[in-house]
């Protein structure tokens, strides 16, 4: 059998997981040439959580920290993840806008890019994945893993044909929530090799304390490329440690051929870091311990930890068991969406609001985009009675989404035109446009000395 691949999830998932994506680029920097070295399948360091926080939080260009990346590691293929049609936001946009995000992340130095969908909705992963095929780019495809009803082997098989035929260049299992047991890891591997040509990734998180396992049950079944995270990142809610899987296929017919030596000079360039982090309370010691109720509830723990703070904040921290057993309720009125961005929050929050008010007394608007088909099509379509009293007598939206939002782009670029320095100024500013303009007006203060301080958007607070 092949050597198994390793991607190396240090500059993105790992601190997004663990310390709410606060690595800066001067820490990432001196890591570069001592990854670089390693002789990783791929290193994913973009997407996700990474562009909104490095506008908001960390007063950096992510644009430029992509850069910065690609000059630091140029022997190593450089991977991000990619919302589908929400891109890297919360809403959908327009094709035109898709495109030219593509065509700037390839373009910035992204060779891979894993594109999904919160539902599992092949048609909203189209027109990222054409963009990628017509710009050179390698065509991850990954779906949402969960389990209910409908989420079957068959079913997961089935997306991964689809989205093989659709020119993919690769799978990946998609694991957000760490649902994935060991022996059914080993069962939908297994299922996937004998049904599609194209290799086979996984990406799990140890939050329920299985990943390790079912990484190795993976691995015997045939995955290709498994993700994992240098040791002092790793765990918790991250993914598991490189080294221990390397260490564990030495000498097998699945040997990485990955070096133990070179791996331990980046584990002695991380473990400062970790041990600041747990010094400044950015690396809770609670995301580092195992939750099983992540398996009891098929909730992910960053959910789990929403939920907490959304009753916390209303004073009744005592209904959170009701809650997480309204949580799959909720889940199942809705057609069975998995729990990842933005489906988890919808339905978290609607399970908050129904034990608190009533069931369905108090309809978040996103809940009501959900139902009216917004986000794409559910797993199982909603019940016509449900949808009716959620939604009244709206129409629901069965095309694709997308095909009902005009072209952005030139608008876009009207829009933020006193700012931009940079073409991909543009495509910050149709993501997170109040963010991404109160990140320009200091860059613009800082290199011109423009003060912006009292227009009316340099004012406007983005709700976290």
């Amino acid at each position: 059998m092949n050597p198994v691949k390793i991607t190396e999830t240090v500059l993105r998932d790992s601190h997004q997981s663990l310390i709410a994506t606060r690595m800066t680029i001067d820490e990432i920097l001196p890591s570069l040439a001592l990854l670089d070295k390693v002789g990783y399948h791929a290193m994913e360091v973009w997407g996700g959580a990474t562009f909104d926080a490095c506008l908001r939080f960390l007063n950096e260009d992510p644009w430029e920290r992509l850069r910065k990346i690609r000059a630091g590691a140029p022997n190593t293929k450089l991977q991000m993840i990619f919302r589908g049609q929400n891109i890297l936001g919360y809403r959908h946009y327009a094709d035109d806008v898709v495109e030219y995000f593509v065509q700037k992340s390839l373009a910035n130095g992204i060779d891979i890019i894993r594109i999904f969908d919160a539902l599992n909705d092949p048609r909203n992963l189209d027109t990222a994945v054409k963009a990628t095929i017509k710009e050179g780019g390698h065509v991850q495809a990954a779906f949402s893993y969960t389990t209910s009803p409908v989420h079957t082997t068959e079913s997961f098989v089935k997306f991964a044909k689809e989205m093989e035929d659709r020119g993919a260049n690769s799978i990946c299992i998609k694991d957000m929530a760490g649902l994935l047991t060991p022996y059914n890891a080993y069962e939908l591997v297994k299922a996937l090799k004998e049904s599609v040509r194209i290799p086979i990734e996984l990406h799990t998180h140890c939050t329920a304390g299985i990943a390790e396992m079912t990484c190795l049950k993976a691995v015997e079944a045939g995955c290709d490329i498994i993700d994992t995270a240098i040791s002092p990142l790793a765990g918790g809610t991250s993914q598991p440690a490189t080294e221990s899987l390397v260490a564990t296929l030495q000498g097998s017919d699945r040997d990485t051929g990955l070096n133990l030596d070179a791996l331990n000079e980046v584990r002695k360039y991380f473990a400062p870091l970790r041990e600041k982090y747990l010094a400044s309370g950015l690396l809770n010691t609670k995301v580092l311990s195992v939750d099983i109720n992540t398996l009891l509830y098929q909730v992910p723990g960053g959910m789990l930890s929403n939920l907490v703070s959304q009753l916390k904040q209303a004073g009744k921290e005592d209904k959170f068991e009701e809650v997480l057993q309204e949580v799959p309720r909720v889940r199942a009125d809705a057609g069975y969406p998995p729990l990842v961005t933005p489906s988890s929050q919808i339905v978290g929050t609607q399970a908050v609001f129904n034990v608190l008010f009533g069931r369905y007394k108090n309809i978040s608007k996103e809940f009501k985009a959900l139902v009216r088909g917004e986000y794409g099509k559910t797993p199982v379509p909603i019940d016509p009675a449900f949808a009716k009293q959620i939604i009244g007598d709206e129409k629901q939206i069965t095309c694709r989404p997308a095909d009902l939002i005009e072209p952005e782009i030139d608008k876009l670029k009207k829009a933020a035109a006193q700012y931009v320095e940079q073409e991909e100024d543009v495509l910050s500013y149709a993501l997170f446009e109040q963010v991404a303009t109160k990140f320009f007006e200091a860059r613009q203060s800082e290199k011109y000395g423009v003060d912006n301080s009292h227009s009316d958007k340099a004012n406007m607070v983005h709700p976290v």
